[in-house]
C-alpha cells in the first residue's frame, strides 16, 4: 500500500480555509500562520498538482475551475477523515436533543414512519422537527440536521445522500373529469397549475417539446410553500401538481391521483440529502446516531 503523506491533509485544511475565509490573510489568522506562509503553501500545492487553483491579484480572489473541483473533493475528504476518527473513538452514549429541519413531505411520509424505531433504539435522545421547504441557515436556526431535496450548492456543509425520487405530474380523477386531461404542452394553458410560492432551482416543469426541453411555469391560481400542501390541493381537485414520487405512491395505487403527461416529462429524479455542519470539530454522538439511522432507514425512492 502506498504511503500517505500526512502533510496533504494539512494542505487541504489550509486551502479550504483560504476559500471559505475569502483570502490568505483571514485564513492565516484562523490557521495561526503568516499570510506569506499560507501563500507559499498554496503555491507548493499548485506546483504539486500541476494546476492553478486560485487566480489572485491585489484586489480580486477567484477560484479556477480546477480550484472549485479540488475544493469540493477536499471538503468531502476532510469530512470522511473526521468521520473515521470519530468512529474509531466512539464510545460515548447518544444523549440529548437533535433538531431536524425538513420538508413537510419528508416529515410526513418518511420520518413519521421510522422515528418510532429510532426512539426505541435511542431512548435518551429527543427530537425537535421544524417543517419548511425553504433553505435555512443551520447555525442561525440552531439546526443539527437538515433534509433537503435538489442539487447541492457548493458549501462547507457535509451531506449524506438519502436516495432520489422521480417527480410526477398528477391530478385527481374529479379534476380531470371536469376539465379534461392535458396531452400536450399547449393544453396546459387551459389548466390550473399548482406551484410553489418561493423560487426553486428549476422554477417550473421541464417538458419535452420535440427535441427541446421547455420549462413550463406554474402560473395557476393557487400556490403553496410546501409539497405536502400541493399534494392535498391536488387531491381536493384544485389543479395539477408536480410532486415527489415517494409522497404519492399510495395515492396513485388507490386511484386518488392520476399521473399525466408522462410521455413529455423531461425532469431528472430529485436527490435528497441529510445536511449537517461537520468541519468545526467532533460530531455529537446524538447527531451521528440520527445521520446513520437516516442513511439506513430514511432513504427515498
Amino acid at each position: 500500500m502506498a504511503r500517505i503523506d500526512t502533510n496533504r491533509s494539512s494542505e487541504m485544511e489550509v486551502f479550504v480555509q483560504v476559500v471559505e475565509q475569502g483570502g490568505f490573510s483571514a485564513a492565516a489568522r484562523l490557521c495561526r500562520m503568516t499570510p506569506s506562509a499560507v501563500s507559499k503553501l498554496i503555491a507548493r500545492l499548485e506546483a504539486r498538482l500541476g494546476a492553478r487553483l486560485i487566480n489572485r491579484s491585489t484586489r480580486r480572489f477567484q477560484l479556477t475551475p480546477e480550484g472549485s473541483a479540488f475544493y469540493e473533493r477536499a471538503t468531502r475528504i476532510l469530512a470522511d477523515m473526521a468521520d473515521a476518527e470519530r468512529a474509531a473513538g466512539a464510545g460515548e452514549r447518544p444523549v440529548g436533543r437533535v433538531r431536524i429541519n425538513t420538508s413537510a413531505s419528508y416529515a410526513n411520509h418518511i420520518l413519521a414512519r421510522i422515528l418510532p424505531d429510532f426512539l426505541v433504539l435511542y431512548p435518551e435522545i429527543s427530537i425537535d422537527i421544524t417543517q419548511t421547504d425553504a433553505v435555512v441557515d443551520l447555525l442561525a436556526e440552531r439546526t443539527d440536521v437538515a433534509v433537503r431535496a435538489g442539487p447541492l450548492k457548493s458549501s462547507s456543509l457535509v451531506a449524506r445522500k438519502l436516495g432520489e425520487t422521480p417527480l410526477l405530474i398528477l391530478a385527481s380523477p374529479a379534476y380531470l373529469a371536469r376539465f379534461g386531461e392535458p396531452r400536450t404542452i399547449a393544453d396546459l394553458d387551459r389548466h390550473n397549475r399548482l406551484g410553489f410560492s418561493y423560487v426553486r432551482a428549476v422554477d417550473g416543469w421541464p417538458l419535452r417539446e420535440g427535441a427541446e426541453t421547455v420549462v413550463v411555469p406554474t402560473v395557476g391560481r393557487v400556490q403553496a410553500s410546501d409539497g405536502e400542501a400541493l399534494r392535498h390541493l391536488a387531491l381536493g381537485g384544485s389543479g395539477i401538481a408536480r410532486l415527489a414520487g415517494f409522497t404519492v405512491r399510495d395515492d396513485i395505487a388507490s386511484g386518488r391521483l392520476v399521473p399525466i403527461l408522462q410521455h413529455l416529462d423531461a425532469g431528472e429524479p430529485e436527490e435528497f440529502h441529510a445536511i449537517h455542519i461537520g468541519q468545526g470539530g467532533p460530531l455529537p454522538s446524538r447527531v451521528r446516531a440520527l445521520l446513520d439511522f437516516l442513511a439506513e432507514r430514511g432513504r427515498v425512492a
